[in-house]
């Protein structure tokens, strides 16, 4: 029934207990999850998890902290040729990171618009990260933009009026476990957003909801974040949730029965 668009099971902070991760997700009713990688080896590491579980697949990607020089071509050509497996479904990470002192936004942009274009040609959804870049990373997709562009913000930061800006472009908005923390404005963006261009995600082992905050997150805890939407939204939890994974299911391309 429940829905993780973006979690990092195949990182090594699962190492250990992925087996009882995965037991409890299926418990708890989580029926598609979406592993995406941040490089060359997580992706590789990620389509291999994917093809051991049916409800789980993969995105490829390149995440901006990684990207601190020009990418080699052959790094982009063995991504691309990962992208093309049967089990990926989309790109992603991939997008800018300012947050840091030592980060390269030549490099970055340069990346960025590389894999953007990979998507473009491959037709898949690209799932975007933008942390303290909100201005660049709208005019580079804007620049990018095709009639098959389309994707996820992945754990959404900005504001109603930046959301509404994504889905006019084909961008659904995904709504990670900081919904959950007292300073948070997420509510409000979900208040005013439709909830066809919502998703969930958890972002593991990172970012954990309340009242987990400051332990390490897994996909289990999606059921919170979407319960918070239901809240929010005045709907009950199982028309919010089977809602969430039709859209999820249309964005991804992937067949029903998953």
């Amino acid at each position: 029934m429940f829905v993780d668009v973006h979690c990092h099971l195949s990182f090594p902070q699962f190492d250990d207990d992925r087996h009882e991760v995965i037991r409890r997700l299926k418990e708890k009713e989580i029926s598609l999850l979406i592993d995406p990688g941040t490089d060359t080896e997580t992706s590789k590491r990620s389509i291999e998890l994917s093809d051991s579980h049916d409800f789980i697949y993969s995105t490829v990607g390149l995440h901006p902290h990684d990207v601190k020089q020009r990418v080699p071509d052959p790094t982009l050509c063995e991504l691309e040729s990962l992208a093309s497996l049967p089990k990926v479904v989309g790109i992603g990470e991939v997008g800018l990171d300012y947050h840091y002192q030592d980060y390269q936004p030549a490099h970055q942009t340069e990346a960025f618009r590389q894999m953007l274009r990979i998507a473009k040609k491959l037709d898949l959804p690209v799932v975007i990260h933008s942390r303290d870049a909100w201005k660049d990373t709208l005019d580079i997709l804007k620049q990018e933009m095709t009639s098959n562009f389309r994707g996820i913000m992945h754990c959404f930061s900005g504001n109603t009026e930046i959301a509404m800006e994504c889905i006019r472009m084909g961008f659904n908005i995904s709504i990670p476990g900081t919904i959950t923390y007292k300073k948070s404005k997420l509510a409000d963006v979900v208040h005013d957003i439709p909830t066809e261009n919502l998703l969930t995600e958890t972002d593991a082992p990172y970012l954990s909801p309340a009242p987990f905050r400051g332990k390490r997150n897994e996909p289990s805890h999606v059921c919170i974040i979407t319960a918070k939407i239901a809240e929010i939204k005045g709907l009950t939890l199982e028309e919010t949730a089977r809602t969430i994974k039709q859209n999820a299911v249309e964005l991804f391309r992937i067949e029903e029965g998953a």
